[in-house]
């Protein structure tokens, strides 16, 4: 490894004021605790003992010291903290412990193995549209239930996606498929509450302030009373039992979904109620064994990468059509005609882009299904084959 030089203590002082480190630590003090890791680091280097050890990150180096020692004296007085920053067992064990977490984090990490990168086209083109959607949400006020409903759980459902595509990168492929479960019951919900709006949104709004009061979230005992006197009231209209309380609290506001009781075997739970309401009762199948590897069955275990990888990957793709779908009419409703058509334009290409790759990846996966003599469900036509087939 070529000898590291490290910064000098103008160019060091620089980099903490860029980092904005608090001046309740001593900047001499971690520039000789620097000075001492990149000399440990270069004396390391010398062995040849790592293959990977041919570069040093020196601003990784220093990141990691400065978290290290401010996490260490958080809450501390000025006075003590001046005292570890003079103690020399302290330096060393500091100094110590910032090379090892370098070395093994920086050039040791594990790491899973992946048939993904985040260079492989059906990954990189998903980010890409996820980061330019996400960016675009933070156009948008968020976290007021009452006004920003439909808003916050389009950010968290895309929050999510992004969540499984760094998931699948990594190797990490059934808890990106255990995050695909709850991306999917997040856009079951939003399916509904947006095609009916106000009357059920209202009435979804009312049920989590149940939840609230159901896990002793109210503050005021005799509010809370009033709530569950409100909750055993509707449950007697309805005919349920006490046994049947938390199942109302989740799922009651279905009532309010206009002549839901010509919904063909309804109940108040996820598959026959939301996900049927939400006509997305083609992936129940699929929901069931997601929820095997959430509760760590043996499927979990001993689970072929593969399978889950592109079972994953197709899933993410399809939900991602449709929540795209409400996402375009919420986001070019409030823009000017000007970046409706700018949008349109980057939507044309990475979307019939997005069509492609998902008609490919679930054309293989169905194809490897059927020579290892799995029986996968065709889901049927998404949005996207239907946009691609109209276009």
């Amino acid at each position: 490894m070529q000898e590291v030089k490290p910064f000098d203590s103008q160019r060091f002082f620089k980099v903490l004021d860029a980092l904005k480190v608090p001046e309740i630590l001593s900047r001499d003090f971690l520039f000789e605790i620097y000075d001492t890791v990149v000399e440990g680091l270069n004396e390391f280097g010398k062995t040849n003992l790592l293959s990977s050890f041919s570069t040093v990150n020196t601003l990784s180096v220093i990141s990691y010291l400065i978290n290290e020692h401010f996490y260490g004296m958080v809450g501390l007085s000025k006075e003590d903290i001046t005292r570890f920053e003079n103690d020399e067992k302290y330096k060393t064990k500091l100094a110590s412990i910032v090379m090892d977490k370098y070395l093994t984090n920086e050039h040791l990490e594990y790491k899973e193995v992946s048939p993904n990168s985040r260079f492989y086209p059906p990954i990189s083109t998903m980010k890409l549209y996820l980061n330019f959607i996400l960016g675009m949400l933070t156009r948008f006020k968020k976290n007021n239930p009452y006004e920003t409903l439909i808003v916050d759980m389009l950010n968290k459902a895309f929050s999510m996606g992004n969540c499984i595509t760094d998931l699948l990168i990594n190797g990490f492929e059934t808890e990106a498929f255990s995050t695909w479960r709850t991306l999917h019951e997040t856009e079951c919900m939003t399916a509904i509450l947006f095609k009916y709006g106000k009357p059920v949104v209202e009435r979804y709004l009312r049920h989590m302030t149940y939840a609230i009061a159901f896990r002793n979230g109210i503050g005021s005992k005799e509010k809370q009373d009033e709530i569950f006197v409100e909750i055993k009231a509707n449950m007697r209209a309805l005919d349920l039992k006490s046994k049947d309380m938390k199942r109302y609290i989740e799922y009651g506001w279905l009532m309010a979904v206009p002549n839901i009781e010509q919904v063909e075997n309804f109940k108040l739970n996820f598959r026959d109620g939301v996900e049927r309401v939400a006509e997305l009762s083609q992936y129940s199948s699929t929901y069931e064994m997601s929820s095997e590897i959430a509760h760590s069955s043996p499927l979990l275990i001993y689970s072929r990468k593969t399978f889950f990888n592109d079972l994953t990957l197709v899933n993410l793709y399809e939900s991602f059509f449709r929540l795209e779908k409400i996402f375009f009419t919420v986001y070019t409703s409030s823009i000017s005609e000007d970046e409706q058509q700018k949008y349109a334009a980057m939507r044309n290409v990475y979307y019939a882009q997005m069509a492609a790759i998902h008609q490919r990846e679930k054309g293989r996966f169905i194809l490897a299904a059927k020579k290892r003599g799995s029986k996968v469900e065709n889901p049927g036509k998404t949005d996207s084959e239907t946009k691609e087939a109209d276009d």
